[in-house]
């Protein structure tokens, strides 16, 4: 048999200081969500093909990745994990008041097309607010969401801000077919307006609707003013009404320098209902903020809730820090007590109090054949901060990796 020595295409392994760093960008994330009060849920990393399937909304079935259990159920790693706290909503607070303040951190795995050079499994972590319909709830993930990114070490990003509501009203009074409509969804998703224009043209669409959309639809809050004006129904203007008055709640906030409107936002996912958005910054090719409202997503699975929440992408947001040369603090060196043979008890004991005082520490004996240096340059490569070499005549020799400075004591 053939041995594998690498990883499957869109996977990859994530190890030693890139490893640390994304587990302490996630520990960091995680106080966050908590310092809102939001509470941890763990989903299963698979689920029953129903829970992903074409009516929840979520992405086509031929990027999942699915299986078979023994009794022939089709089974799916998860896409995305909100259709999971939707299932687990209704399974587990089905007899509860809500609203419920939840929070999560997991792997989701898309089979997407290899042209796309994208990966396959990524970390997301995220927040959903469960049985809350009101200006101030989205406000509030919103406000989470800009907190996390600040507290992530980001200055310079943007939250865009849609509302399908909006977008859905132009678009029904338009009235074209369904072929014309999934045509016109992609050319604006892809900025191209000039072929939405033309588009509309050739399916003999209201001229009220081709102005709508070809009016200015991404900019600041004075857009929104622009969009009543072209707002062809009670519901668009409703979906207006709706982003002033969370863009008056974010100003009490003091973060209404982060956002942006987007009125040209559809939602990647089906399932999405209201207020839609995305957060950007530079040195990523994508999003790395996703969310929105899902108010009737939870009721698929038994129980009538409006909802929303959001998903960072936490490979996209380290990749971001990184090219943006953004530091992340790995946490607390760990010591390496390195130790001649003759010494290994004092090691041992010197490790377990070093342990006692929460100090990580690996003990590690010294090959004869192999020199100080080769050790110093290990104890880097494994992260450690000191090393301390207790030597077979009975004193120790202090290291200070991270400096380079010797001394010897004891």
């Amino acid at each position: 048999m053939k041995q594998l020595l690498h990883t499957p295409e869109g996977v990859r392994d994530i190890y030693h200081e890139e490893c640390a760093k994304k587990l302490a960008l996630q520990n960091r994330l995680h106080k966050t969500l908590h310092l809102y009060g939001y509470h941890d849920i763990q989903t299963p990393m698979y689920e029953y093909f129903d829970v992903f399937r074409k009516e929840i909304g979520t992405i086509p079935s031929r990027e999942l990745y699915k299986f078979f259990d023994r009794d022939g159920n089709t089974l799916v790693l998860r896409p995305d994990i909100t259709p999971q706290i939707a299932r687990a909503t209704a399974t587990l607070f089905k007899d509860d008041e809500l609203p419920a303040r939840l929070c999560y951190v997991g792997n989701t795995f898309i089979n997407h097309s290899s042209y796309q050079g994208r990966l396959k499994e990524s970390t997301q972590m995220g927040a959903e607010m469960i049985g809350l319909d009101a200006a101030d709830a989205d406000a509030e993930m919103l406000a989470l969401v800009i907190d996390c990114l600040k507290n992530a070490g980001l200055e310079e990003f943007q939250i865009s801000i849609g509302n399908v509501d909006f977008f859905q009203s132009l678009i029904e009074e338009s009235e074209i077919d369904d072929e014309t409509e999934e045509r016109l969804r992609e050319l604006i998703n892809n900025r191209n307006f000039f072929g939405a224009d033309e588009l509309l043209e050739e399916a003999d669409a209201k001229p009220v609707s081709r102005k709508a959309f070809s009016a200015e639809m991404v900019g600041g809050v004075e857009i929104l003013e622009e969009a009543k004006k072209v707002a062809p129904s009670k519901k668009a203007m409703k979906a207006i009404r709706r982003l002033e008055k969370i863009y008056a709640i974010l100003s009490v906030y003091k973060m209404e320098q982060y956002i942006t409107f987007d009125l040209s936002m559809s939602g990647i996912y089906g399932y999405y209902t209201g207020i839609i958005f995305r957060g950007y910054t530079f040195g990523t090719g994508d999003a790395i903020v996703k969310g929105g409202r899902y108010d009737h997503l939870v009721e698929k699975f038994g129980k009538e809730e409006p909802a929303i929440g959001f998903a960072i992408v936490v490979d996209e947001l380290m990749s971001a820090l990184s090219r943006q040369k953004i530091q992340i603090s790995s946490g607390e060196k760990s010591s390496l007590i390195l130790y001649d043979k003759e010494r290994l008890k004092d090691a041992i004991q010197l490790a377990m109090e070093f342990r006692g005082k929460d100090k990580n520490t690996q003990i590690l004996q010294k090959a004869s054949d192999k020199s100080l240096e080769f050790y110093v340059d290990y104890g880097k490569r494994s992260l450690a901060g000191s090393m301390l070499y207790l030597r077979s005549k009975g004193d120790v020799q202090m290291v200070n990796l991270m400096t380079g400075e010797e001394k010897i004591v004891g």
